[in-house]
């Protein structure tokens, strides 16, 4: 049975654990600070630019995929310069 937070090596929950655990690997032992908005400004700008590439750059289908409402989106995608 398939659950939301499948943790399988394939799905994007394990990669994104992956890559926090190459990150922190990465840091030498340092501690890194403000690590939820990093990962944040991160996964963003590439999530948006592929669900809009995938939306050919319609707005109100990509803000149903994403669950956003459209004003939102434009929000982010102007913050990312992706308008």
């Amino acid at each position: 049975m398939s659950s939301k937070f499948n943790t399988d090596k394939r799905s994007l929950r394990g990669e994104v654990k992956r890559a926090i655990k190459r990150y922190y690997r990465n840091l030498d032992g340092e501690h890194p600070i403000g690590l939820y908005d990093l990962t944040l400004s991160q996964i963003e700008p590439p999530l948006l630019e592929v669900v809009m590439k995938k939306c050919r750059g319609n707005q109100s289908e990509a803000s149903k995929i994403l669950g956003l409402n459209r004003g939102t989106l434009r929000k982010k995608l102007a913050k990312y310069g992706l308008l």
